[in-house]
């Protein structure tokens, strides 16, 4: 299993910040990684939204259902991933002086095709990198790309 997090504090309170994240569909204008999401579901915000999230990684593309298990306005949104990848993710927000402290964490399996435990020690640091940067996309959505 992978487990990997990332934060940042971006400079806007946990409501101005959850007022972008809970569009879900906008996740892709500023998630390098995803490609496209079309929901599943008739709602489009809240727990049991579901949706397909496109997500290319190089030359490596896969459609993975994705279902909110947590929503907590303000403070937590959760998911699940189903896929070639599966596992679970969640973003929390917690308030400091500066703005709004960001911590997105997933814990992802591997197929034993996709070599399982070794799949996921490799992957590990690509998807830091990968999700460090999509959080610094998200501050830079508020005027601050620092």
């Amino acid at each position: 299993m992978a487990r990997v997090t990332v934060s940042t504090t971006i400079p806007v309170s946990p409501d101005t910040l959850w007022e972008e994240l809970r569009h879900i569909e906008r996740h892709v204008s500023w998630m390098n990684d995803a490609v496209d999401i079309t929901f599943l579901s008739e709602q489009n915000e809240g727990i049991g939204t579901s949706f397909i999230c496109h997500t290319k990684i190089g030359l490596l593309s896969t459609n993975d259902v994705m279902t909110i298990t947590e929503w907590k306005p303000g403070e937590a949104m959760g998911v699940t991933h189903k896929g070639i990848v599966t596992g679970s993710g969640v973003f929390t927000l917690a308030p400091k002086a500066a703005g709004t402290l960001m911590t997105w964490t997933e814990e992802l399996r591997f197929p034993w095709w996709g070599l399982g435990p070794l799949g996921a020690w490799c992957a590990t640091p690509i998807f830091r990198l990968i999700w460090t940067k999509n959080l610094q996309n998200l501050r830079g959505l508020f005027g601050s790309g620092q």
